[in-house]
């Protein structure tokens, strides 16, 4: 958290007011969030005018004059926010990690609890390379449920697991995956390599379904994350088994459980999603 939908909302909130404005000024507070030196970091993107403001996966990607790029991970509690002042901590930033003084006189912050996400500047070639090794947007049309298939009857991971991997699809986070994967009907213990080929079609269909949803939604405020005006998502109302472990399931009225593995809560149904064994 966040994942593609909080990334997503983050970008479409922020494009209008940075497209066509030139960073003027930086400040880093907690320089543990950048991959080189502050004054660096500094050198790399003041005076460097923003051309555009994308996401991949779960990153907000700012195209920069001189061929840079600026990439923002957010991590876990990440946050870009505008802010009035370039200096003060009067504004909605609390934990600002890094500044950016614009030449409008407007201030972008970076704003991070827990400091696990990061901000770097690279070449338009490094970028391009680290893009190349994450997987496939889940949104992208061009992304079908056979390639889908294909990626998962080649894994004996937990399917759960598999679509967490940022280099097998980009931007699913454990959310999404939850929500998605009650939809399909397909357990999230289950290995990847068991996901039958209309389960595969099905899930593509639910993880869009949510993905869309989440994203009209303004993402999924659980504790941390905001948008690019400070507000929360909506989407929270909306989780069908996600951190509803104990409850009823909406479909069946069976309870929704709650299992560790790989380190994350997983949550289903088990009438709704039997476990299967896979095939070895």
């Amino acid at each position: 958290m966040p994942e593609l939908p909080e990334a997503e909302t983050i970008v479409r909130g922020l494009r209008p007011a940075l497209v066509g404005r030139t960073i003027s000024a930086t400040r880093v507070v907690h320089p543990d969030v950048l991959r080189e030196s502050a004054g660096g970091f500094a050198r790399q993107v003041e005076g460097r005018e923003i051309r555009d403001v994308g996401r991949r996966g779960k990153n907000v990607v700012m195209g920069l004059s001189g061929d840079r790029v600026l990439a923002v991970n957010l991590g876990m509690t990440g946050r870009l926010l505008p802010s009035a002042g370039f200096v003060g901590d009067s504004d909605a930033a609390r934990h600002p990690a890094v500044r950016f003084g614009l030449d409008d006189g407007e201030t972008l912050v970076f704003d991070d609890t827990r400091r696990f996400g990061t901000v770097e500047c690279l070449s338009d070639e490094e970028w391009r390379g680290r893009s190349d090794r994450m997987g496939p947007e889940p949104l992208d049309p061009t992304h079908t449920a056979e390639d889908l298939w294909t990626g998962l009857r080649a894994s004996r991971s937990p399917v759960r697991s598999w679509l967490l991997d940022q280099r097998r699809i980009a931007g699913v986070g454990n959310i999404y995956a939850n929500e998605a994967l009650f939809l399909a009907g397909v357990h999230p213990a289950r290995r990847a390599r068991s996901v039958t080929r209309d389960e595969a079609v099905a899930l593509l269909a639910a993880l869009r379904k949510v993905l869309e949803e989440a994203i009209e939604a303004g993402g999924t405020t659980l504790r941390d994350y905001r948008d690019a005006t400070g507000g929360e998502g909506r989407y929270a109302r909306q989780l069908l088994v996600y951190g509803r472990d104990g409850e009823p399931c909406v479909r069946c009225g069976g309870e929704v459980r709650r299992s560790v593995f790989g380190g994350r809560s997983a949550f289903h149904c088990l009438a709704c999603q039997p476990r299967r064994r896979g095939r070895r």
